[in-house]
């Protein structure tokens, strides 16, 4: 049962983004799909191929590399070109406009290339004292999205003086790179003291991004009340705080095609019976769960409607300033969270899981919740909904779980 897989991006990706349609109102293929892939073989072995784009003779290292970020057709260089444009620059010829085009490409791409994410961080750290947030939060995105720590020593301490010379004047470029660096946990004490504080609240409360603002700083919240136990700074106030992720995520809704989330649904009806699962339920504090089970100490299925589904947030084994390291709660049964890893929610490699993907599921975790991960390689090798149906009972029993008749 193999699925195309989508299109990656850091912006959200238009509903026909990667497929290809005969004309209006005809059916669209995937365009990695079967039969895309036969007719492109098709046409290559008919047609001679198209050379790869030339660049300008002349250019120096740091002008073909953006000149070769900045072509349409560039989409699918070899990184190769990237890295060799890159060694071949002058320090001069590095300007922001260059590494932010590379970061965005990086991020835009989900290319988790380390000698790439390295050369971003060195030159931030040495053009440090010439770079506004606005430009940083730019710089910095990739290595949140790809979940990179880079090994450069330096670019931690540069980021905290940063956001401490910048904060008070770009609010949200400055909650942009928190949240870059919330997904790497790395959140500095002193610009959480900033971002946390009255003056700073009331001064995003009128501008055009706030609620964005107040939901990365929900988030941020959540963040120090799970995973940083020795902060003793503001928080965020009750009532200014949102959730996080209502609902699936953009790129999920838009890939809903390629998901193996409707097949997955029904191998659980078939296999636990409707009442005994939730599908996309939002938990505390506003994170959208793909399937969710409720189960006793025993290790029965629950049927749903008999349980409170939510785990209390904030966790009673966790009051503030504690961290949640070991989540426990007083209620018998359990909650299991199975989780989809799509292919698009890996970096390109396939092995290392996007950084907010990493968050959400390291949350969960900390807040009580049992997560059964369900990986794409799994997914797609289950040939029809009988070897699905297989796959999922031998994932639950593996937990320990029962239920009664397992239906079809």
């Amino acid at each position: 049962m193999r699925r195309p897989r989508g299109e990656p991006g850091s912006r959200a990706p238009r509903p026909t983004e990667g497929v290809t349609c005969a004309g209006p109102g005809e059916p669209c293929f995937p365009s990695d799909g079967p039969l895309m892939c036969a007719l492109e073989q098709e046409r290559r072995f008919r047609l001679p191929p198209k050379p790869p784009p030339t660049l300008q003779p002349g250019l120096r290292g740091g002008q073909r590399l953006e000149a070769a970020l900045s072509c349409p057709r560039f989409l699918r260089r070899p990184r190769q070109h990237l890295i060799r444009s890159l060694a071949e620059a002058r320090p001069e010829e590095l300007t922001p406009h260059v590494m932010v085009l590379l970061a965005q490409h990086l991020a835009r791409h989900r290319l988790r290339e380390p000698q790439l994410l390295e050369s971003i961080a060195h030159f931030l750290v040495v053009q440090e004292t010439q770079l506004s947030s606005k430009v940083v939060q730019k710089l910095v995105l990739p290595f949140g999205r790809l979940n990179y720590l880079p090994l450069e020593q330096q670019f931690m301490p540069c980021l905290e003086r940063i956001l401490a010379r910048e904060a008070g004047v770009a609010p949200l470029a400055t909650v942009n790179i928190l949240m870059s660096l919330c997904q790497l946990r790395c959140l500095p004490s002193r610009a959480l003291h900033f971002v946390f504080s009255p003056s700073f609240i009331n001064h995003i409360s009128g501008t055009p991004h706030a609620l964005i603002v107040r939901r990365y700083l929900s988030l941020l919240d959540t963040a120090v009340e799970l995973e940083l136990p020795g902060y003793r700074g503001p928080r965020l106030p009750r009532r200014q705080q949102v959730p996080i992720f209502p609902q699936p995520l953009i790129t999920d809704r838009a890939r809903c095609k390629y998901s193996h989330k409707d097949i997955v649904a029904e191998g659980l009806r078939q296999l636990l019976g409707e009442e005994k699962y939730r599908q996309d339920l939002t938990v505390p504090p506003g994170y959208c769960t793909d399937f969710l089970l409720c189960v006793s100490s025993s290790g029965a299925v629950l049927p749903v409607r008999t349980q409170d589904p939510f785990l209390p947030y904030p966790p009673r084994s966790c009051p503030q300033g504690q961290a949640a390291s070991q989540p426990t709660t007083h209620d018998p049964a359990q909650r299991v969270v199975l989780m989809l890893r799509e292919r698009w929610h890996f970096c390109r490699d396939g092995q290392v899981l996007l950084g907010s993907r990493a968050l959400r599921e390291r949350h969960l975790g900390l807040l009580g919740y049992q997560l059964l991960p369900l990986p794409f390689e799994e997914l797609e090798s289950q040939r029809g909904l009988p070897q699905l149906k297989s796959y999922l009972r031998q994932k639950l029993q593996a937990l320990g779980l029962r239920w009664g008749p397992e239906g079809g």
